[in-house]
């Protein structure tokens, strides 16, 4: 059998037949659920006495939005919540920051004090509701914001229950929502782990996360062997600190994507249950509760697709099955908007009664892992079981976590195997029905993509009026506090840093409780430890490699550009930015490398550039287009902001191209704006550098080029431009 996603590097081998020869080598088959190796899961009666908790992802706007949100999801079924916040919270900013401008409650709630804290759960009882904070860059302010607004309504700590994500590392393989650099930040995710497990029995203090790697192109192997590379680096750093293994595994959990490999996934979630209990038993765990792995998971947003958007339902509930049927503990499922905006109303109902529907009408929770014993399920486990391993083993052969992070090892892994799949998709060897396979008028219509009309209303955020309500009340919060209090506890804050003693969630309640706020908190920790900056890193080959030689539509592509290097005497050069709070970099490393496979001679500026920054960075390269990747829903404030930043540095010859989420409804405005070309999600690669071309060539042909207007080819080599560590990295080598 073919694999199901070709490209890809790590799966595990398939087979047309499985026969009883396949589970002759296997050694947990006569295993109980509830037991050692818990690959049946991680209690004995599973979901035939309780169901998985059905834990929607939300936050948009303000605290009181949101609010209204979590009340109806409570009241429609949903059992706990999932809080997702918003960029700058994420990174550590209050919402008057001028970094923060454009990002304010688009992608997320904004949590700016305990006083947003406190009407984000307004009428919700934190001693019965579970809720799970997505939120590792800030975790110090966020947690203790929440735990102050609960201690204020006369809820104690100890009475809690949750989780919070403290996973700083996978922040720096691909979310890239971290504030400072890698070594602070493990001191930091320490320190919560420490409160957590002395104060919050009910708490989990760490939620590890594969999830993200997914996103970003990492197939199921890949995706659980870095989570369980980084899960064992922290129980190995908690260890150093003094902390028993038995007591701090305890209050760990995991959380996983679940996309469209449905065998795969099954067997990818029983496969981690295993590999968990053998780390944790090889560093002295000894209880079935520190060895057992309790787990998240969320169904897949990368397979969401903006054309033919109804078929999103399909495959999230497809996905939703592959993760009860691997034993996940609680689930998300995504709207099938998603591909365009926040969820609606609608989108996000049918999401949450897929769930109901599945415990309450499809009978999942009448059997014990019904996987048990399968010849193809097995095998496929425990094959699942060793390719890990094997990566494992790459992992610490390239020096462990830490190293490999500094190296780009990892990041580059997870950008080949995306730019694989995303070759693979668009040559046709992977088929996505409605995108390359089975179109048709009607499912064309339904998209959007002719304009004619969306199959749901989308919700949309005004995020100058969020950001107008959110600066209001912390300048009335400011004057009405005690400002020495405040000065003298973030001075204590900052001075534990520094100093490497005495607890920093401890420090930071203590700040919060006399109205430091969020951002506050982080500029103190600032002092002591700078804002990290990374650079992002593309690997030219990966995708021209992956996709077939004679591949017509590919070739007709590089044959364009050649043929302006040819006409011209030079390959078109573009700058790929990044602006705003949105860290989500797979978008942008993956049309990069295409680019440059193509012919283009290719620059990717850093993370969280300003217009401004991008605006001096495309000056300074002398690039003949500038491509702005959007994922966050900021484009309507930062690509316009752009644009002028272009002609204010005499550069609007330079065509500015914009790709990502980008809804109709906002196009008119971004043309008008002076954006020359919008490419949505699901666009082919090849598809993209005809485009571009397209774009560029016309610009030549008005001899509004930088190269031309002054005689000479402006545009820098790209080793000038990055150094020569990106320059062989961009070669390939």
């Amino acid at each position: 059998m073919p694999n199901p996603y070709p490209g890809t590097t790590a799966m595990p081998p398939r087979k047309d037949l499985y026969t009883p020869r396949d589970l002759r080598d296997i050694d947990h088959l006569d295993t109980r659920p509830g037991a050692y190796p818990f690959v049946r899961g991680p209690y004995e009666t599973m979901y035939t006495e309780r169901p998985w908790t059905i834990r929607q992802y939300a936050g948009f706007a303000g605290a009181r939005e949101s609010n209204a949100f979590f009340h109806a999801l409570l009241s429609g079924g949903a059992q706990a919540l999932s809080v997702a916040f918003d960029l700058p919270t994420h990174r550590g900013y209050d919402s008057d920051h001028p970094m923060a401008a454009a990002d304010v409650g688009v992608a997320g709630v904004a949590i700016d004090s305990v006083e947003d804290m406190e009407r984000l759960f307004d009428g919700i009882a934190l001693d019965r509701v579970s809720v799970s904070m997505t939120m590792s860059g800030a975790v110090l302010p966020v947690l203790g914001s929440f735990i102050l607004a609960a201690r204020e309504r006369g809820i104690p700590q100890e009475r809690l229950a949750g989780t919070i994500q403290n996973d700083i590392l996978k922040e720096f393989m691909v979310r890239n929502t971290y504030i400072h650099a890698p070594g602070p930040s493990m001191r930091i995710a320490g320190d919560v782990v420490e409160y957590v497990a002395r104060h919050m029995p009910r708490f989990n203090a760490m939620s590890i996360s594969g999830y993200h790697f997914q996103e970003a192109g990492a197939d199921g192997p890949l995706e659980l062997a870095l989570t369980l590379a980084n899960a064992r680096a922290y129980l190995r750093m908690l260890a150093e600190r003094g902390m028993k293994v038995d007591d701090f595994c305890r209050n760990l959990s995991f959380f996983f994507g679940v996309g469209m490999d449905f065998f795969g996934e099954i067997a990818k979630l029983r496969a981690a249950r295993i590999l968990w209990s053998d780390i944790v038993r090889a560093h002295g765990g000894s209880t079935p509760r520190s060895q057992a792995m309790r787990m998240h998971c969320q169904t897949s947003g990368w397979s969401l697709t903006a054309a033919d958007p109804l078929n999103n339902a399909a495959r999230t509930t497809l996905e939703a099955m592959a993760a009860v049927f691997g034993g996940t503990q609680s689930l998300h499922t995504n709207a099938c908007d998603e591909a365009w905006a926040l969820p609606s109303d609608a989108a996000a109902r049918l999401a949450r009664n897929t769930q109901l529907i599945l415990q309450h009408e499809a009978g999942l929770c009448g059997v014990v892992d019904p996987w048990a014993g399968s010849y193809m399920m097995e095998r496929l486990t425990a094959d699942t079981v060793q390719t890990v391993r094997v990566l494992m083993e790459e992992i610490d052969a390239a020096g462990g976590v830490l190293a490999a992070l500094e190296s780009g090892w990892l990041t580059r892994r997870i950008h080949i195997a995306a730019s694989r799949t995303q070759a693979a998709i668009d040559s046709g060897e992977r088929r996505i029905v409605g995108v390359n396979a089975f179109q048709d008028d009607a499912a064309q219509a339904l998209s959007g993509l002719r304009g004619d009309a969306q199959p749901v209303e989308m919700r949309r955020i005004d995020g100058r009026q969020i950001r107008a309500e959110q600066a209001a009340r912390l300048a009335a919060l400011r004057a009405r506090r005690d400002g020495g209090k405040v000065e003298a506890a973030l001075d204590r804050l900052a001075g534990l840093a520094e100093r490497g003693n005495g607890n920093l969630l401890e420090a930071t309640i203590s700040a919060l409780e006399v109205r430091a706020t969020v951002g506050e908190c982080t500029a103190a920790l600032e002092r002591v430890w700078p804002r990290y900056r990374a650079r992002p890193e593309f690997s030219a080959g990966a995708y021209s490699g992956a996709r077939p030689p004679d591949d017509p539509a590919w070739s007709a592509a590089c044959k364009t550009v050649d043929a302006m290097r040819r006409r011209d005497g030079r390959g078109p050069s573009v700058l790929i930015v990044k602006l705003g709070q949105d860290g989500h970099d797979r978008g942008a490393k993956a049309v990069a490398a295409a680019l440059a496979d193509a012919g283009f001679r290719v620059h990717l500026g850093g993370l969280f550039d300003t217009p401004e920054s991008a605006a001096d960075e495309a000056a300074r390269l002398g690039v003949e287009a500038v491509g702005v990747s959007s994922l966050a829903g900021a484009h309507l404030e930062l690509v316009p902001r752009l644009a002028r930043c272009l002609r204010e540095r005499a550069m609007d010859h330079v065509p500015l191209v914009l790709g990502g989420v980008v809804p109709d409804a906002d196009r008119a405005a971004l043309v008008e704006a002076g954006v020359a070309a919008i490419f949505t999600p699901g666009t082919p690669m090849d598809a993209v550098v005809r485009g571009l071309a397209r774009v560029i060539e016309a610009a030549r042909a008005r001899g509004e080029h930088a190269g031309t207007r002054h005689g000479v080819d402006t545009a820098i080599p790209l080793a000038d431009a990055a150094g020569p560590a990106w320059e062989q990295q961009w070669r390939g080598r």
